[in-house]
């Protein structure tokens, strides 16, 4: 099953608007929100905002693209947003379509070497899991649903 960063609750997503989040950054929010939430928020949304965060620190990445990043990876660490995270199964999704977002924008930098420690640390948090749960499709092109454009 293929996820879309975009649905009917999530159309107001554009990227100005999770681009001002940008401020809410910082990096020990970041560790605090997914160790907290990584049980509730589920693996998928967890995977993705690892390889968020492991792309922001490679010196490769441009400024624009950084800014994507931390628009969302700030929405992530947001305790109140569009969807409040407490709501169970539906709490995360605006996260999970702001990370989406993110990922598409910024896939080109995904390198192997980032995939490798997003799922080491999944593994140091989780144990064994099932690798079918994270996959997430690097080239939306095909899906006329998909809007990355910045």
């Amino acid at each position: 099953m293929q996820t879309h960063p975009r649905n009917n609750q999530t159309d107001r997503m554009t990227p100005k608007n999770i681009e001002k989040y940008q401020d809410r950054y910082n990096e020990q929010d970041f560790i605090a929100k997914v160790t907290k939430a990584a049980k509730k928020a589920g693996i998928k949304v967890v995977y993705l905002a690892l390889i968020l965060y492991y792309v922001l620190k490679s010196p490769k990445v441009k400024m624009a693209d950084k800014g994507k990043i931390w628009g969302a990876l700030g929405y992530f660490i947001l305790p109140i947003d569009f969807i409040p995270d407490f709501i169970p199964i539906a709490g995360y999704t605006d996260d999970l379509a702001a990370l989406l977002w993110a990922f598409y924008s910024v896939a080109k930098n995904v390198t192997p070497e980032i995939e490798s420690q997003a799922k080491q640390k999944l593994h140091d948090w989780f144990g064994d899991y099932d690798e079918t749960e994270i996959i997430i499709e690097k080239n939306p092109d095909n899906d006329p649903d998909i809007d990355v454009q910045g």
